[in-house]
């Protein structure tokens, strides 16, 4: 298994205007990543990933193709974390036998499901697929707030390696860090690394990192090194580009922003808005002049 420390971009996915998916640009896009954005791994399957949108057979050819293409050149994340446990323990076999260096998988979310269905769920994706797994809290889209105790609970697992923390809740996250010191903890949150670092996160895991991921890791390494004016600064840049983005459109704006760098990036997964707007073009343009080129 890959060293799993450091920055993961959230892997985005190129699809067709009709949908389907463009393995073309997919490729050129882990390609950004890989050479441009010189992250140490890569978490497919995710949130930025349009992954709640898609079937089984789609999921699995994007793990298939990202792992084609990357090979061994930097570590794999793979996102099986689905409400339907069946189809998360099937997605997990398939990316165990691809190589990936370990699983994630949300919280099972919709249903309000009790924390030993919680844990149940990821036992057992472990025990059929036999691989590492990562658990992924991101209370605000889920509704699940797991507590330090129940943390406790999970990592009785040996295999849970730790858990990609999107929130904002720090308090959490410093009791975390110090009851479970030898738990790994990835930041979600690309827009409060700062804080996020100074805590002692031992990585950070995100979606502006497919453009903004050289920033990314100024913010992480100088807060390690004790230079928090300087990280601050960084995340203040950052942050005006991310707030950029969100206003114009998340997943959208970092594709036409990817297509300037002559990145294939491709269309969003429709119920999202597929394609940007003059307007949203425009705008995409203006950040990429301002904060990428």
């Amino acid at each position: 298994m890959k060293n799993l420390k450091g920055i993961f971009s959230a892997l985005l996915v190129s699809f067709n205007e009709d949908g389907s998916i463009n393995e073309k640009g997919l490729r050129q896009i882990i390609r950004h990543n890989i050479d441009k954005m010189k992250v140490d791994g890569l978490y497919v399957g995710g949130s930025t990933g349009e992954n709640f949108m898609l079937s089984t057979a789609e999921k699995k050819e994007i793990f298939r193709i990202a792992k084609d293409e990357a090979k061994d050149q930097i570590a794999l994340i793979a996102q099986v974390g689905s409400v339907n446990l069946q189809e998360a323990v099937e997605l997990g076999k398939y990316a165990t036998e691809l190589g990936y260096d370990s699983l994630s998988a949300v919280t099972p979310f919709y249903y309000k499901f009790t924390f030993p269905e919680i844990k149940n769920y990821y036992d057992t994706i472990i025990a059929e697929t036999g691989n590492n797994m990562i658990v992924y809290s991101i209370p605000f889209l889920t509704g699940v707030n797991i507590g330090v105790e129940q943390f406790g609970e999970l990592y009785k697992n040996p295999k849970i390696l730790g858990v990609k923390f999107t929130a904002g809740d720090f308090y959490l996250l410093e009791r975390l860090k110090k009851a479970y010191p030898n738990h790994l903890v990835w930041a979600g949150f690309d827009e409060m690394m700062v804080p996020a670092a100074s805590l002692g996160v031992d990585g950070a895991i995100g979606s502006t990192f497919n453009v903004n991921g050289v920033r990314a890791r100024q913010i992480f390494e100088l807060t390690q090194a004790g230079k928090l004016k300087d990280a601050v600064e960084v995340q203040h840049v950052t942050n005006d580009l991310i707030e950029g983005i969100l206003a114009n459109g998340l997943y959208l704006t970092i594709k036409e922003i990817l297509k300037l760098q002559g990145v294939e990036a491709g269309y969003c997964r429709e119920p999202m808005t597929a394609k940007a707007t003059d307007a949203q073009l425009a705008k995409a343009k203006e950040l990429f002049e301002k904060f990428i080129k």
